[in-house]
């Protein structure tokens, strides 16, 4: 068994887990969750999953209960600087010193269970999930917001019973995992709604609506669709601080999932309307201002987000008088970048790809490869430690009327804050799911 004496000491020894787990499924977790006492099971929870905005939406749900004095617990990933932001009460996140105790506690039962069956040992999400659900029942959490890590049906978290199960986008990624098909990856998503819990779905193709249709019908289930039931204007959906009119459609799920157990709370859904406008969820489309410049951090990464991408950039081309942006955009995956860099380039004065320090990411020349033949801007690879080389430090600030935009992954945004906002970078950013 480790010696574990630090924060450091356990980070590495999570680290480590990533190598463990590699069998995709739900068995390991229902035993830890079993020689844990079962903590999920003390407080009621809302269960997010989707291709993209379960995070977002999640954000919006907590900020509704906690403005109305409830106790929240709020479960996400990944992080984006600090390992404990992936598990937080009333938005304080689990510091470095919990993180070590829950490990110091939690591994003598990982490694018990390892012994019964050396594959049931915990991964690394399954640890962080575990952390999460005894630290809600200890904390005496009112309600928790849950969000799905990777798919739904065998993700850590579904061993929940929800009150509510959402579903708020369905969309092609992760294909090597959760099928190459909507109607696939929907049945994946799908598997987190349970007998007689109700439904909220946000936009979704009728290819995978129809299987989360059969998937209600068969259990029981009420399912509520925000198109149906707020149309295809999205400027009559609910509104919120969150830039980008997506976001729009996150407030209806958000809204509508609180008010399906509006009774149970005794929520008041006007103030719960009224708090979307106050939600605090860092890297969608966030706008800062650097000495000289605009500059935007947005998380989108996949192809779904890019149609979004797609419209932000449009946005920001027309409020800034016509310029077009210097674009900084690392990718996590050549599918994903096929989609990206295209849309990237249709609105950028200069690209500047970068490789953010994860397993996954794109290279130059993969990057590259996506450029389309009439592209004119100049392209550059460049190093983040040369663009972001030290706290509130950024190369690209220099006088110029055309913002600067970083897109691509969340791991590219984390990594660019941990040397821009942190005195020292941390060096957090690898623990990542995958």
């Amino acid at each position: 068994m480790p010696e574990l004496n630090s924060y450091e000491s356990a980070r590495n020894w999570l680290y480590s887990l990533k190598n463990r787990g590699s069998k995709y499924g739900i068995d390991r977790m229902e035993r830890f969750a079993e020689v844990l006492g079962h903590p999920q099971r003390r407080y009621p929870c809302i269960h997010v999953a989707g291709t993209n905005g379960k995070g977002s939406t999640c954000a919006m749900l907590e900020r509704m209960f906690r403005d109305q004095g409830f106790r929240v617990g709020l479960s996400t990933s990944p992080h984006l600087v600090r390992q404990g932001e992936r598990i937080q009460v009333n938005r304080r996140i689990l510091d470095e010193s919990q993180i070590l105790d829950y490990v110091r506690e939690f591994l003598p039962l990982a490694e018990k269970v390892a012994e019964e069956d050396p594959e049931l040992h915990p991964s690394f999400f399954e640890f962080m999930t575990a952390m999460a659900f005894m630290h809600f029942a200890r904390e005496e959490v009112d309600l928790a917001m849950v969000e799905v890590g990777l798919g739904g049906r065998l993700d850590a978290t579904n061993v929940l019973v929800p009150e509510v199960s959402v579903i708020t986008s369905i969309g092609l990624d992760h294909c090597e995992i959760l099928g190459d098909s909507l109607a696939a990856i929907a049945r994946e998503k799908g598997g987190i709604i349970k007998a007689g819990v109700p439904v909220v779905a946000g936009f979704l193709e009728p290819e995978a609506l129809t299987e989360i249709r059969v998937i209600c019908e068969e259990r029981g289930c009420e399912l509520v669709c925000v198109e149906e039931k707020f149309g295809s204007d999205l400027f009559r959906y609910p509104a919120t601080n969150l830039h980008g009119s997506y976001q729009r459609i996150n407030a209806a799920i958000a809204l509508t999932a609180a008010e399906l157990v509006q009774q149970r709370f005794n929520l008041d859904l006007d103030k719960a309307e009224r708090s979307l406008l106050d939600v605090a969820w860092p890297g969608r489309w966030e706008e800062r201002q650097l000495k000289y410049r605009k500059i935007v951090f947005d998380v989108s990464h996949n192809a779904e987000g890019a149609r979004w991408l797609d419209q932000n950039l449009a946005g920001l081309v027309e409020r800034s008088g016509g310029a077009r942006p210097d674009i900084v955009m690392g990718v996590m995956g050549a599918y994903r970048a096929s989609s990206l860099v295209p849309v990237a380039a249709k609105w950028a004065q200069s690209l500047r790809f970068v490789m953010p320090e994860q397993d996954r990411a794109c290279t130059f020349a993969e990057l590259k490869s996506f450029l389309p033949s009439d592209f004119k801007g100049d392209v550059f690879e460049e190093k983040l430690a040369d663009l972001f080389p030290g706290k509130g430090e950024c190369s690209l600030d220099f006088e110029a009327e055309r913002p600067v935009v970083v897109s691509g992954s969340i791991y590219l945004i984390g990594e660019i804050w941990d040397r821009f906002y942190e005195e020292s970078p941390l060096g957090q950013g690898a623990l990542q799911d995958f």
